[in-house]
């Protein structure tokens, strides 16, 4: 009788014993005071802060989407992880909340400690940028339901803030201006549509260059998606409210933050979008409206101010070497938003 072992079924342990020594030391390098645990645990240990009188846990899970097959076929990896980790630090920013720890999920068809290695790096390197523990995760082997060399990556994020500093978006106004803060390209969002275009219909390879972009489809496709935290975190007190721009753009994402009595007028005018985005839309001839609903159009998170903050907000925005740019504003209206040329 032939003997059937886990390793014949497709799954190394010892290759897994050596991802997770790997993911062990980059994880410790993240980990700041209030962690209470090491990597190996069943659960990871962290001490709430004590100095908050209220506080809040705020948590938001998400994943990378489609473009991990680019960073698949251009066998760059190490910069995924740090687009997940930042794009769950806006997702609980918006909500005032400053990161405590994060938790990972990597599942693979073939255990490659390598490319574990290079994702875990990404991850460790976001996670300390934006002061917060990688604290554990999941690395998971499955053959059979993965291809050899694929992988899918994901995470959680939790964080804290006060409840009296909560940002809810109840007290923006009709008057209340937005103010967008530029995007570093897609981010994690719309690679479905611009894979199909650049590869499909303008059959572009990785290497071809792109001269309107001043790039490599590579490098436009993998541009990290951008952390706002440092610039914004000393503006929470003061902002009536933050959009993160995700899948959906601008009128998916913007009115999820309105309060029952109010809309937005967006004015298109206001900004000229990042060439990699006009390239698609004419390799598609993708209509307009489509293209603000599946793209950040070059806008990766939109501020609501007091129309008294504005001047002060763009300063420091131009000191921080940021180009903050006001789009509109907020009108009576039913949580929808209005473009206006």
């Amino acid at each position: 009788m032939a003997r059937h072992t886990y390793a014949a079924a497709g799954v190394s342990i010892a290759a897994a014993d050596r991802a997770k020594t790997r993911i062990a030391r980059l994880a410790r390098a993240t980990f700041t005071r209030p962690v209470l645990s090491g990597i190996g645990g069943f659960g990871g240990l962290f001490q709430v802060p004590a100095r908050l009188r209220r506080p809040v846990l705020v948590a938001s899970m998400d994943g990378v989407g489609t473009k991990l097959k680019v960073a698949i076929a251009a066998g760059v990896h190490d910069t995924v992880g740090r687009d997940l980790v930042n794009h769950c630090v806006n997702d609980i920013l918006v909500q005032g909340a400053a990161p405590l720890f994060f938790l990972d999920y990597i599942a693979l068809g073939v255990m490659a400690p390598a490319v574990v290695a290079a994702l875990v790096a990404g991850l460790s390197r976001g996670c300390r940028e934006n002061g917060c523990a990688l604290l554990g995760g999941e690395t998971a082997e499955m053959p059979g339901f993965y291809a050899a060399g694929d992988y899918d990556l994901a995470g959680c994020i939790v964080g804290v803030v006060e409840r009296a500093k909560l940002l809810t978006g109840a007290k923006i106004r009709p008057g209340d201006v937005l103010v967008g803060l530029p995007s570093a390209g897609l981010h994690t969002n719309g690679y479905a549509l611009a894979r199909r275009l650049l590869f499909d219909v303008g059959k572009y390879k990785l290497s071809s260059r792109l001269p309107e972009v001043g790039s490599t489809v590579a490098e436009a496709l993998l541009a990290e998606h951008r952390s706002y935290l440092k610039l914004l975190r000393p503006w929470l007190g003061r902002l009536r409210g933050l959009a993160h721009i995700t899948g959906g753009g601008i009128p998916g994402n913007l009115p999820r933050i309105l309060p029952p009595d109010c809309g937005a007028e967006v004015r298109l005018s206001a900004w000229t979008p990042p060439p990699l985005f006009a390239l698609l839309q004419r390799l598609g001839q993708v209509p307009a409206a489509d293209m603000r609903r599946t793209f950040n159009l070059g806008i990766g998170m939109i501020a609501v101010l007091a129309p008294a903050q504005i001047p002060a907000f763009l300063r420091d925005m131009r000191r921080r070497g940021e180009a903050g740019v006001v789009l509109g504003q907020i009108v009576p209206g039913r949580r929808r938003v209005a473009f206006t040329r």
